[in-house]
């Protein structure tokens, strides 16, 4: 048996899914351990281009059982909107390819509303949050006050246990929002047709893991967002609310005593940030507009414009030691094929006028400048690349030398979304 990791090592949008997608096929079973609908990976394979938030990447692999674990914020409503895509578009999906975790809590639609109303009440201060409800889920999750999937299965319970968090949400709403409540009719329906649709894909997936690790089945750890959009070690309070890094893995699904054997960590080949927070490296103007066209930069979740930069290596090399990462995918070098000279971050600037390789402390970073140094282009199509010698000699100084300058083992090369797009160095 063999397990393993695939993680974001920056703000979110690196390429995992593609990655996933792709070596899915070395494993037996790949988890969902956090995040919620805010997700967004992008899959591009022979059934078409898809934009999954909540479904793991492996549901396009025959054979892979894919699993939402108890970390997750689960939204029944979107959960089974996104189902409903992917199965038009002719993938399979029963509880013997998709298994809900009995212990993954139920993010409810009061979860969205509050989420939107606080990024009203911030106005000029907002978060950027995406408005699908997870900061107000993750609250209430540690404050005790949300519905575990496994208690659709007991009605009485539910209702019981329900009452009571419908009194506390109601008094948020009306005392602090001055927003309509809501009653428990109108929840129960909520709960008893989404919770009812996917009732039976919910189980318990610890002891199916346990199973799976006894028969020496093969992991894959599926991560949402980055490294520094974690709650814990990301550019707080600009994060998600939950913990984006491996090591929350084996908690999040379901096998809490597992010991990861290999994390890959995916690093865009230029930097970009859906959101608010500080984005030291990046780009604005006529620079800007033409890296973001290039990738075509535009959040598969919001659909709102990425920002963007050169790669940043300060904040990469800080993604790699908080992910503990072994291995990386660098993803989209062929974007860069239009540029005479690619731009590298390599140091910030202090607002002492030192210089640092090292990343700041969240609080001083709206405060740095970005050193920027230049490596020569290759001006030249790499999208049908599959071997390291079919790049150009500058296209591979630029993966060496950000290899020599993150610290990791640069193994697997994206220059293009469909799945062989890849180059295995």
């Amino acid at each position: 048996m063999s397990n393993c990791a695939i993680v974001g090592i920056n703000w979110g949008d690196e390429g995992k899914g593609r990655m996933v997608d792709l070596i899915t096929r070395d494993y037996d079973i790949v988890i969902r351990y956090q995040g919620g609908g805010n997700a967004g990976h992008t899959v591009v394979n022979e059934k078409g281009k898809f934009a999954l938030h909540l479904l793991p990447s492996g549901i396009f692999r025959d054979g892979v059982v894919n699993i939402l674990g108890n970390g997750v914020a689960l939204d029944c409503e979107s959960l089974w909107t996104e189902m409903e895509d992917v199965r038009s578009k002719g993938v399979k999906i029963s509880p013997e390819t998709l298994k809900i975790s009995e212990r993954a809590s139920l993010l409810l639609p009061w979860h969205r509303e509050l989420d939107a109303l606080e990024e009203t009440r911030l106005k000029d201060q907002k978060y950027g949050s995406t408005k699908q409800g997870i900061a107000p889920f993750y609250s209430d999750k540690f404050r005790k006050k949300t519905i575990m999937a496994g208690e659709l299965f007991y009605p009485e319970y539910l209702k019981a246990h329900l009452s009571g968090i419908l009194e506390w949400e109601n008094l948020i709403l009306k005392n602090i929002y001055r927003a309509p409540e809501w009653d428990m009719d109108k929840i129960l329906n909520w709960i008893q047709e989404y919770g009812g649709k996917i009732r039976d894909f919910i189980c318990d997936t610890g002891a199916f893991l346990q199973d799976a690790v006894k028969e020496n089945k093969n992991i894959l750890f599926e991560a949402q967002l980055g490294a520094l959009r974690d709650l814990d070690y990301g550019i707080y309070p600009y994060t998600t609310s939950s913990n984006a890094i491996a090591a929350y893995a084996p908690v999040g699904s379901g096998l809490p005593g597992m010991k990861l054997d290999k994390i890959i960590g995916v690093v865009k080949a230029y930097s970009t940030c859906v959101g608010e927070g500080p984005f030291v490296c990046e780009l604005f103007g006529k620079e800007a507009d033409q890296l973001r066209e290039a990738g075509r930069e535009y959040g598969a979740k919001t659909g709102r414009p990425r920002r963007v930069g050169p790669i940043d290596i300060p904040a990469t090399r800080y993604g790699v030691q908080s992910q503990n990462a072994d291995c990386i995918a660098l993803t989209k070098l062929d974007i860069l094929s239009y540029l005479d000279q690619i731009p590298v971050c390599v140091k910030y600037q202090l607002p002492d006028g030192t210089r640092t390789e090292a990343f700041p402390f969240p609080a001083l970073l709206n405060q740095c400048q970005p050193v920027i140094e230049y490596l020569p282009g290759w001006k030249r199509d790499i999208s049908g690349a599959r071997n390291w010698d079919d790049l150009p000699e500058a296209a591979r100084n630029y993966v060496d030398y950000i290899q020599s300058k993150i610290g990791a083992y640069i193994g697997y090369i994206s220059v293009g979304p469909e799945r062989d797009a890849i180059i295995l160095k």
